[in-house]
């Protein structure tokens, strides 16, 4: 059989091509991360070669599944169906390019999707929902999974199939199970027909399964290394499979019979009708392979290709168990050694070289190629470019950056301790910890010091782990920079004389209405908010002012009766009487008395027409009640609609709303992890990503949210489905910002995922 060759690249998405539909003999759409569909049609001056037709701007995050709906009366070049991150699915008119159905109802990503024979779209998500839509409107919806729904699949014989992070396969009639398929040792990310036989399933186990349409496993295709993403068949019997591995591997009758290295991973793989084979990578290209030799690309473009392969292979190569591209280069040897028979491994090209310094003579000696081996990984880290058999990350705190403390358990601990503060320019204050910190963390816990030692500082005796210490420095550990959060943010100061103008102003224009005078205050209730005010001024007496019930009940008065355009200085007068205890007690007691001003005043703020001052006010006075935690009930009560309804108003938003918005979700992960609240943690999971993938949001918004997606995937019970989300590239694009706060929470995330 004739090996397939790269034919065709298609770039014009501005980061990872997340999926691939093909039309019919339309052409191919793709969607990406970039938040954009692209439609691609043949060139007609060359047949074998694509161009881009039309881009489909309209979701706010990343965009995954699609479906095709072939030309009608209705779409006369037919119809593109897209779900994404941002919990939406969207009907295209390709002719168009416009959105003509807009499908609102799921509360997560949206994984899957599949167009019935009828017409209908079917969509799976991440909130472990599958729904049913025609014209625009859900007719079912079910829960058709435990956990997150991956992948939805709708053969033309009717049957319906889902795959989930439960590692199982269930077979549907309507919104009735027939059968599970199990088998998968991880979540089942991909469904596929495969023609005459059955499905074919690509899970996060690495293997690629045939099942019979019974349930019956059929076959088994191992050869990833690596979570596969996808898998396609088509109608010769081969079959395509893309992974986190970067590998397109093709396979026949279950062998793999050739393997093509991406320069990225592969999340999607689809057949075209001729045996051409495309892939989505996240490099932010699609490329069309082909085992016809009339359909390859010219020698030119493959040996451009064949060199991105090597320059990616040789940025990840390790020798040695080191990566190459972080040793120094030959440079380094210009510099002499410490100690005879010191050890540096140098860059030479596409090699490591080892050489040891020869103090006698003053030079480096040549020992020879540093290769890797069976368990390198484990015998050690480098530094500077020199071997230790430790290098801890050490965080001192005060906001200071993390240092690195390379150290051999053949060195003695002072020793080192005493060099590397001298070199980080730390206090030797810190002397005793951080030989208490070597100790512990090298397993040298029974390291015994001469006691004839005398500190050449103060004079004092070795210090001894275990005992007090005298110092009173924090002791050095290694902890992640940003992770997770405890406490909850506040949004504490406020220009209440600019609050006391505004609701003045309002009063009287009321008053001067002859239609709305009755909504006016009285004089007497207007001279209590300055009153009001004064006590909320006075945070140190706090512990001892106090709140009476006739204050808690004119704001009630003015948030009941006044019009929505007049609303926010009352709503961010809220915002300061709930962060003093007496008056988040009496906002709970009114609450709890059936009278929910907190509630409908936020159902005001949000209901279109939003006005953006009320949106802002009301986000900032949500964030607050976290502060005391006699309101945590109702946050916990309501997180679902707040969530919800804040992420519908987004498009509204100004800058400070949109902090305040990650504010919101970072007090929420912390208060759901408290509370053990999967579901929750879950929905604040996707709100958080969402942000996080944003590249319009500014660096405190996409901090706040990041800490938060680390804090619930170090702490709470969603680090699976943060993986899922593909939070390892969020990560990745985290640590390229040039924040330095958000460039290491983005390491902290990271380092999670490994």
């Amino acid at each position: 059989m004739a090996e397939y060759r790269l034919g065709l690249q298609l770039h014009g998405h501005a980061d990872d091509v997340r999926g691939i539909c093909v039309c019919g003999d339309a052409g191919i759409a793709t969607s990406s991360r970039d938040h954009t569909v692209k439609f691609w049609t043949r060139n007609p001056e060359k047949e074998s070669e694509y161009v881009l037709s039309k881009t489909l701007a309209g979701h706010s995050s990343f965009v995954g599944p699609l479906a095709w709906i072939p030309p009608s009366d209705r779409f006369p070049e037919g119809g593109i169906v897209s779900g994404g991150m941002d919990t939406l699915v969207f009907l295209w008119d390709l002719q168009k390019g416009e959105v003509v159905e807009t499908m609102k109802g799921h509360n997560s990503q949206v994984t899957g999707l599949a167009v019935d024979t009828n017409g209908d779209i079917i969509s799976s998500s991440m909130d472990c929902t599958v729904r049913r839509w025609r014209n625009g409107n859900a007719i079912e919806v079910w829960e058709a999974h435990k956990v997150a729904v991956q992948t939805v699949l709708k053969l033309p014989t009717g049957e319906l199939f889902t795959g989930s992070s439960d590692s199982t396969i269930k077979l549907w009639k309507g919104r009735t199970c027939l059968q599970t398929f199990s088998g998968h040792a991880d979540t089942v990310r991909c469904l596929a027909s495969m023609p005459g036989l059955g499905i074919l399933s690509a899970s996060h186990d690495s293997t690629i399964k045939l099942w019979a349409l019974t349930g019956q496993p059929l076959l088994d295709m191992i050869g990833h290394s690596s979570l596969v993403y996808s898998v396609d068949a088509h109608s010769s019997g081969l079959i395509a499979s893309g992974s986190e591995d970067r590998s397109l591997k093709i396979w026949k009758d279950g062998v793999c019979i050739q393997s093509i290295e991406h320069p990225g991973c592969i999340w999607d793989t689809k057949f075209l009708g001729n045996g051409d084979i495309v892939t989505a990578c996240s490099d932010g290209t699609t490329r069309i392979w082909t085992a016809d030799s009339n359909r390859f690309c010219s020698d030119e473009e493959l040996a451009a290709y064949t060199d991105l392969i090597s320059q990616y292979t040789l940025s990840r190569k390790t020798v040695g168990g080191l990566k190459l591209m972080d040793l120094p280069g030959v440079e380094a040897l210009q510099v002499p050694g410490n100690s005879d028979g010191q050890t540096l491994i140098v860059r030479e090209g596409d090699n490591g070289v080892a050489y040891s310094w020869n103090s006698a003579e003053l030079k480096w000696d040549k020992i020879g190629e540093v290769v890797d081996g069976p368990g390198d990984a484990a015998q050690g880290q480098v530094h500077d470019g020199v071997r230790y058999d430790f290098v801890f990350n050490v965080d001192i705190g005060d906001g200071e950056p993390i240092r690195k403390l390379p150290y051999n358990r053949s060195d003695d601990p002072y020793t080192v301790a005493d060099k590397w503060l001298l070199k980080e320019n730390l206090p030797l204050t810190y002397r005793q910890q951080v030989v208490e910190f070597i100790l512990q963390n090298s397993g040298q816990n029974n390291f015994v010091p001469d006691p004839s030692f005398r500190d050449p500082y103060t004079g004092a005796n070795a210090y001894v782990p275990g005992q007090p210490s005298s110092s009173n420095g924090n002791a050095p550990k290694p902890i992640f920079k940003h992770i997770p959060k405890s406490g909850m943010l506040s949004f504490e100061t406020a220009q209440f004389d600019g609050i006391l103008k505004k609701v003045t102003e309002f009063n009287a224009r009321l008053s001067s209405d002859s239609e709305q005078k009755q909504l006016s205050l009285s004089e007497a209730e207007m001279s209590r908010l300055p009153a009001i005010v004064k006590v909320l001024k006075e945070t140190s007496y706090y512990h001892t002012s106090k709140l009476a019930d006739a204050d808690m009940a004119l704001l009630v008065k003015i948030l009941k009766s006044w019009p929505p355009q007049m609303m926010f200085p009352v709503i961010d007068f809220l915002r300061m009487f709930v962060l003093h205890p007496d008056g988040a007690t009496l906002l709970l007691k009114t609450i709890e008395t059936g009278n929910d001003i907190l509630l409908e005043t936020f159902r005001k703020a949000v209901v279109p027409p939003v006005q953006p001052a009320n949106l802002l006010t009301v986000l900032k006075a949500v964030t607050n009640l976290f502060d005391n935690s006699c309101l945590h009930q109702w946050l916990r009560i309501h997180c679902t609609e707040i969530i919800d309804s804040l992420s519908n108003c987004k498009s509204s938003f100004s800058k400070n709303a949109h902090l305040a918005y990650a504010t919101l979700l970072l007090n929420y992960a912390v208060l759901s992890i408290e509370s053990k609240d999967e579901q929750s943690q879950a929905q604040i999971l996707s709100a958080a990503l969402e942000i996080a993938e944003d590249d319009t949001q500014d660096f405190d918004s996409k901090y706040r949210a990041l800490v938060a997606i680390g804090s619930l995937m170090l702490k709470g019970l969603v680090k699976s489905l943060a993986l899922d989300l593909d939070v390892k590239s969020v990560a990745s694009s985290a640590k390229s910002s040039m924040d330095t706060k958000v460039a290491e929470v983005g390491g902290d995330i990271e380092s999670l995922t490994r």
